[in-house]
């Protein structure tokens, strides 16, 4: 009996989410490809952490990324942007391709790739010593890129990001004044200034409670109009609500792989591989 009820606990929890999926509209059809792996493997010293990784993000849509913890989804993203280099002991191999240029190549300028493939954290992280306004700008003064209609750009990046009606009588008030999803979209409009293809987003909503977790949701699904957007998330109903496509990661005893990727609505309705099924119904993770 209680195989029985656990079956269909997990039938009915696959089909909510699949239901969730097919009612999610894209923001738009996917553009063509901004964003390609090629057989990407990882390593921290001698411990291998991803093996053979080959994923396409289209233009125009958002990919989640799911898994267990220790899969490798966090540093998957990180090494496309580079950020992976950051940690003294990491490698890797493969190509990640922007726009069919390798981001890995020799003489490329890494400033630039970051600037083109953003990266919102986990944690929010507006500067503290900096205004709101400082905030959204700081990335154009690190990169020295000068604008002329400085304060056009601070508006439109805090309403892409969902911010502006809430700030803009407080714009030279500290970052750190803002409540933790406010910060969180704060971070975005950062991002968004510098005008990246791509924004790679590490469970972005993990720390911020329900009500600033569907705000962040509404901002993605806008921002993926425009650009390529990729999120880690550990919440099922959150890849089903704003995701396109899902790429499922395990690593079972070795390196993380990518056991599968579909359209989302296919991950959570009819999963080719019965490890996918199983992670998506909750049997484990």
């Amino acid at each position: 009996m209680n195989n029985e009820r656990e079956n269909e606990m997990s039938e009915t929890k696959t089909n909510s989410l699949a239901s969730i999926a097919a009612a999610r509209t894209p923001g738009t059809t996917a553009m063509g490809v901004g964003l390609e792996a090629r057989s990407v493997h990882a390593w921290f010293g001698q411990k291998h952490v991803l093996s053979d990784i080959s994923l396409d993000f289209y233009a125009g849509t958002v990919t989640a990324l799911i898994g267990p913890s220790g899969c490798g989804k966090s540093t998957f993203i990180r090494i496309l942007n580079r950020m992976h280099e950051f940690i003294p002991s990491a490698a890797m191999a493969g190509e990640v391709l922007l726009d069919g240029k390798d981001v890995y190549r020799a003489g490329v300028d890494v400033t630039k790739i970051r600037l083109g493939i953003g990266m919102v954290f986990q944690k929010p992280n507006p500067f503290p010593s900096m205004t709101i306004k400082e905030n959204v700008l700081s990335g154009l003064k690190l990169a020295q890129i000068k604008i002329n209609n400085a304060d056009e750009l601070l508006e439109d990046c805090l309403v892409r990001a969902g911010l502006w009606s809430e700030v803009k009588d407080r714009l030279d008030q500290y970052g750190g004044t803002l409540s933790g999803g406010q910060q969180q979209r704060l971070c975005i409009a950062r991002s968004l200034a510098v005008k990246p293809q791509v924004l790679l987003m590490d469970e972005p909503c993990s720390a911020l409670d329900p009500g600033s977790t569907l705000r962040i949701e509404e901002t993605i699904r806008d921002l993926s109009k425009t650009m390529t957007i990729v999120i880690v998330t550990h919440n099922m109903q959150q890849a089903a609500r704003v995701s396109d496509y899902t790429g499922f990661f395990l690593s079972d005893g070795g390196p993380g792989e990518l056991v599968e990727a579909a359209p989302t609505s296919h991950i959570f309705s009819n999963p080719k591989d019965k490890r996918t099924e199983d992670y998506v119904t909750g049997r484990f993770g």
